[in-house]
């Protein structure tokens, strides 16, 4: 699957395999993210995932890490 993207850094718009995303999902919205490196600049991007990016990103094959609390 194909996903599209952005980089706030140089603003530049791409698509990216399911391969080239990671998805992080914490106990909070806060701790539940996606990245990916830009392909244009480099950058390392990580961009918050609401509920609807997590359905999407899990059901189009992106590799996914659950966080646990230590508490």
């Amino acid at each position: 699957m194909i996903f599209k993207a952005a980089c706030p850094q140089c603003r530049g718009r791409f698509e990216l395999a399911a391969g080239a995303l990671r998805l992080a999902i914490g106990a909070s919205h806060r701790t539940t993210f996606y990245s990916f490196t830009c392909p244009d600049c480099g950058t390392a991007v990580r961009k918050p995932a609401g509920e609807r990016i997590v359905e999407l990103l899990t059901g189009g094959g992106v590799r996914t890490l659950r966080l646990h609390s230590t508490v």
